[in-house]
């Protein structure tokens, strides 16, 4: 067995694949238990065959043994909120390879451009006062998204010199954006006219996916795939410009075109996936430093396993949300900072170890 896992897991030469298939199965093992597990619990088996007769072809040899109840539970409630957090989870681990690649730096995370804080103040400005109402039913998710895109639009214009993006600029514009937005959802909370308002609001802004509906997951699905194929074919290029840009330039990248590109898609996975789920920290921190220590540190291994990893991670946070204070709900943010924090130390002090 020891042998076995040296072989395949190991940092120099990964059997990708391998990984991939193991990591496959485990994802849909989780999508099956998670959607079992809950203040109204479904048995693992009935969750499958309930989840197989849906299914076309095999559905209708599927004997019928659940309730209505079951089915409403399973199909309505839980299946939406799993694979939420499944494309969520996947989103931000990708969007934190993005953002580390395109500043050079590990520490970087999907929110360091102050997309979050963009979010925020707009979703907050919405909740307490109804400022985007006539947006209708998802004036919510459509508001973090217009203060995620602003943001970045500032951020972007002030980072550019002389037609390109200036890396320290655009990390110190990032910040100051943050503690700007930062400021003005302070005040809009100061301000709030009522205390539940107030208490929604927080509980958004630490993350959450109780909110999950079928409909919220087509458009950050297809941002997902989308961002994901344009990184994939796009991996040789991340891989140079960790080298920095004049090593990236003297071997054939365009560090413009790559510089710009990696921009619009970390900013366009993190406004997403924020609108749908709020600010949910230290996964595109963590997951791409947990990846690069089983796989290595080619973009072509990390970005896929790291999809995996970070969607299996959120689905079963969200699930220990659910369940510690039950009926009650912790924010899955808060859980990913509490989890995360000393995983992180751990994989710190742990690499820091092996380089000593």
């Amino acid at each position: 067995m020891g042998k076995f896992l040296k072989k395949h897991f190991n940092r120099e030469e990964p059997n990708i694949v391998l990984i991939i298939i193991l990591l496959s199965v485990a994802a849909l093992l989780s999508l099956v238990l998670a959607t079992g597990l809950g203040p109204v619990t479904v048995a693992p088996g009935t969750t499958a065959k309930i989840l197989l007769s849906r299914l076309p072809v095999i559905g209708n040899k599927i004997p019928c043994t659940w309730e209505q109840l079951e089915v409403n539970v399973i199909l309505g409630l839980r299946l939406p909120r799993v694979c939420l957090g499944m494309i969520v989870g996947a989103s931000l681990a990708v969007c934190g390879v993005t953002m580390q690649a395109l500043v050079r730096n590990h520490l970087a995370d999907p929110f360091i451009l102050g997309v979050s804080s963009g979010a925020a103040a707009f979703a907050t400005l919405g909740m307490l006062f109804g400022a985007f109402s006539f947006l209708g039913t998802y004036s919510l998710s459509i508001s973090a998204f217009l203060g995620s895109a602003i943001t970045i639009i500032f951020v972007y214009t002030i980072s550019r010199v002389r037609g390109r993006i200036h890396i320290t600029q655009l990390l110190l514009s990032g910040v100051a954006l943050s503690m700007i937005m930062d400021g003005l959802t302070d005040v809009i909370k100061l301000s709030a006219p009522n205390a539940l308002g107030l208490h929604n609001a927080e509980f958004w802004m630490s993350g959450s996916l109780a909110g999950a509906k079928w409909a919220y997951l087509k458009l950050p699905f297809v941002v997902l795939v989308g961002c994901m194929v344009v990184l994939m074919l796009n991996y040789r290029g991340l891989n140079l410009l960790v080298l920095g840009d004049e090593s990236a330039g003297a071997l054939g990248a365009n560090v413009r075109r790559l510089q710009k590109m990696l921009v619009l898609v970390a900013s366009l996975m993190a406004g997403v996936t924020i609108a749908v789920s709020g600010t949910i920290g230290f996964v595109g921190l963590m997951v791409p430093h947990f990846t690069r220590l089983l796989v290595g540190g080619n973009h072509k291994n990390v970005l896929p396993i790291s999809a995996l990893l970070g969607g299996i991670l959120v689905v079963w946070v969200d699930v220990a949300a659910r369940m510690l204070i039950a009926p009650e709900e912790l924010p899955v943010g808060i859980l990913t900072a509490v989890i995360g924090g000393p995983v992180f130390i751990w994989l710190l002090k742990r690499n820091t170890g092996r380089e000593k």
